[in-house]
């Protein structure tokens, strides 16, 4: 998945926590982050913090890799 923004990092962050099959509150267990925060960032709030957000990726087995566009 391409992420472009925080909504879709937050959609990443969403999608492969149902894929596991944990809910908010397990991931807050584990990550010691409030639900609020987990909710905030599946839902794209921009002002959340980085990273807490990169933390939660590799709990949920998610790499963040940044590579540069192809020059056209």
């Amino acid at each position: 998945m391409k992420i472009t923004d925080a909504a879709s990092f937050g959609a990443a962050i969403r999608a492969r926590r149902k894929q596991l099959h944990y809910n908010q509150a397990d991931l807050a267990e584990v990550s010691g982050f409030s639900v609020s925060f987990l909710s905030d960032l599946e839902r794209g709030k921009p002002t959340a913090e980085l990273g807490k957000a990169l933390f939660v990726a590799s709990l949920l087995g998610l790499d963040c890799n940044l590579t540069a566009r192809e020059e056209e």
